[in-house]
């Protein structure tokens, strides 16, 4: 990937983007019928499937049972036809655990769990073909079946990976940005309070560099949400059409 020149001389990115502009976002709401909320995300080439069980009463040991909100359980996972390395892919593997982690905290800041205490929400998301920012699609599929779920949030969810090249702050990086040695964060926003849910960094970066990044992410978290809430739009006008019918 050393070779590979991820911005030109006339501001285009490898996939002919610019530097601020997002990949294109198609989601649909409602995808399985016996879960309580579901949602399919399409982020440039990373597929995610999210599905949401709950609240529910706590399964297992009812001492993990919290008595003044709910427990959010996240499962992540990738299939095995996702990427092209072809290596087994379990859920019990560090990555994994990681992400489940990650999302847990995010869903946390966001749902309004203390009208359901000693309740448990379950949220799993899978992800079907990976090309970048596996994390930040991850979100937005998981806020999508929440909200098809019914369960109330504070605001949408949405999450943006970017990164840094040449003094310019890249939006929603694809695999090939990601794996080109390029100073990378995660960000997940709350948009309409301006909230920051998580934010992760895995590489260095020089403090000056910082803040340009946080907002340039936090631009392109608000352009997700736009996006986001044309899908729930859409898929409330659709609903309302067939029960019309």
């Amino acid at each position: 990937m050393a070779g590979l020149e991820l911005l030109s001389d006339q501001g285009y990115r490898l996939d002919g983007r610019k530097a601020a502009e997002l990949r294109k976002v198609q989601a649909r709401m409602g995808v399985f019928a016996q879960a309580d909320g579901s949602a399919y995300l399409e982020q440039g080439n990373t597929k995610a499937l999210a599905v949401v069980y709950g609240p529910h009463e706590m399964r297992g040991s009812r001492s993990r049972a919290l008595h003044d909100r709910a427990v959010i359980n996240c499962q992540y996972s990738m299939a095995t036809f996702s990427t092209a390395e072809r290596k087994r892919r379990p859920h019990g593997d560090r990555k994994s655990t990681e992400m489940s982690l990650h999302l847990k905290q995010t869903f946390e800041a966001a749902v309004m769990t203390q009208l359901f205490p000693r309740s448990q929400i379950d949220i799993y998301v899978k992800i079907l073909q990976s090309d970048g920012g596996n994390y930040s699609v991850c979100v937005n599929a998981a806020t999508l079946a929440v909200i098809n779920a019914g369960i109330p949030m504070r605001d949408y969810v949405c999450a943006c990976t970017v990164g840094f090249v040449d003094e310019t702050p890249l939006a929603d990086l694809c695999y090939a940005e990601e794996s080109g040695g390029v100073s990378s964060l995660a960000l997940a926003l709350l948009p309409r309070g301006g909230q920051i849910a998580l934010l992760q960094m895995d590489a260095r970066l020089h403090q000056d560099h910082l803040e340009s990044l946080i907002e340039a992410a936090m631009t392109a978290c608000k352009g997700v949400s736009k996006v986001l809430d044309e899908v729930v739009r859409q898929h409330l006008q659709e609903a309302s059409v067939l029960t019309r019918e």
